[in-house]
């Protein structure tokens, strides 16, 4: 193991997770200068990275602890195709999350988590221009999203969070549409659209095929990635740093560590200080031929679907179905969406589906992600951006980098505190 450069700052670090947070966080630690080894429990971008929607999206990555979500939530304990999904409450520290959660999502919680994201939202798709510039195969699209509702009434609510957002800093332009422009803007309106909301701005990608490109370039630039490295336990030494061993007997050590391994840090960070309560909330997704290619993205927020252009079909994604984040697909969520986007879109075969997917996201009671330091001395974690970690994993990564790289917390990370 190498040495330390100074006053503590590590030269090699290990990230565990192979997903978009850590391997961004390791592509800007070797932008400054430190050497990374990325481990993961199984393949490169085999958790929620692989199949989401594939947005970057900071006008409407807004925090999940709305005030109305507990309305969700009760419906969700009768309704089984409801968007939230709640699979059983014997879930280990399930009721303790959802509790808490519950608590959290009141104006002045959701306030407080919009204004702590915000610097995220500001700066992610500078992050993702970085990337591109230096060579990644980032492969976005720029394309507004919109939204489709039922009545003016329905579209209300997004606007008001959006207000809610632009009044808050985040540099934001959109347009209630009414229910002709809906139509005009997006041939597959069904009949039911009364309204919409066009965001502009934003953008999209395949998000495994960007997990790869990334997790290749950490590669060419001197890093190394193993993979099927399931941790067993982390150990510290004073004198010489961290070692990360394996189920297997394998061991990386370095100076530091990184932990972001999305919805699985919830079992872990009790370990390691870390106070606020974590769930695993995992979305679905599948793949449909269409009757005519769609422009870009569309939003269906009353059933809560995201629709994404990909492979000459489209890609809908959608669920927050809290449940162990190694349960395997339930049949039931997939059929779900697809009976709920049937109502506000056409000329989608959904009898077609294919390439149905389940990914865990890592959510937080309070709406706030979880990035720097433990109580572990170098000891870091990075996760808990429920759906939003595509559009905040390189922000995120080139900011932890520039923490462990200087030894000074960013502005930007301080409200993100762990040990908060």
């Amino acid at each position: 193991m190498e040495g330390t450069r100074s006053a503590g700052i590590p030269d090699t670090v290990v990230v565990v997770g192979a997903g978009v947070v850590g391997l961004s966080t390791a592509w800007f630690l070797q932008e400054n200068g430190i050497g990374v080894t990325v481990v993961d429990r199984g393949r490169v971008a085999s958790g929620a990275s692989w199949g989401n929607a594939g947005w970057l999206s900071p006008g409407l990555a807004l925090p999940l602890n709305e005030p109305g979500v507990v309305r969700y939530g009760a419906r969700a304990l009768v309704d089984p195709r409801a968007p939230l999904s709640i699979a059983s409450l014997t879930e280990p520290g399930l009721v303790r999350f959802l509790t808490r959660f519950a608590l959290n999502s009141r104006a002045s919680a959701w306030r407080r988590a919009l204004e702590g994201t915000l610097p995220l939202n500001r700066a992610c798709l500078e992050a993702y221009d970085v990337l591109a510039d230096a060579g990644v195969a980032v492969g976005d699209t720029t394309s507004p999203i919109t939204a489709l509702f039922s009545s003016e009434r329905a579209a209300a609510h997004l606007l008001a969070e959006l207000r809610g957002a632009a009044a808050a800093g985040l540099p934001l332009r959109f347009d209630a549409l009414t229910g002709a422009q809906a139509h005009a803007a997006l041939p597959q309106a069904a009949e039911r659209v009364r309204a919409g909301v066009r965001i502009e701005g934003q953008r999209y990608l395949n998000p495994g095929v960007f997990t790869e490109a990334l997790a290749a370039s950490v590669r060419r630039r001197g890093g190394t990635v193993v993979e099927d490295f399931e941790v067993a336990g982390l150990e510290y030494d004073s004198g010489t740093g961290l070692t990360v061993r394996s189920t297997q007997g394998e061991t990386e050590s370095a100076g530091a560590v990184v932990v972001a391994t999305g919805a699985w840090l919830g079992r872990q960070g009790g370990e390691w200080g870390i106070r606020v309560a974590m769930g695993a909330g995992r979305g679905y997704s599948f793949l449909v031929p269409t009757a005519q290619p769609f422009a870009g993205p569309v939003y269906l927020p009353e059933v809560r679907v995201a629709c994404t252009p990909h492979s000459g079909g489209l890609r809908l994604a959608g669920t927050m179905e809290f449940h162990s984040p190694d349960a395997p697909v339930n049949p039931a969520r997939p059929r779900a969406i697809a009976d709920s986007a049937r109502g506000f879109l056409r000329g989608l075969r959904l009898e077609e589906r294919s390439d149905e997917w389940v990914g865990p996201r890592p959510v937080t009671d309070d709406g706030l992600p979880l990035v720097g330091r433990t109580r572990v001395p170098g000891l870091y974690v990075a996760g808990g951006h429920g759906m939003w970690g595509l559009t905040q994993g390189p922000v995120t990564g080139r900011l932890l980098a520039e923490a462990i790289s200087t030894g000074k917390t960013p502005d930007a990370l301080r409200p993100l505190d762990p040990l908060r």
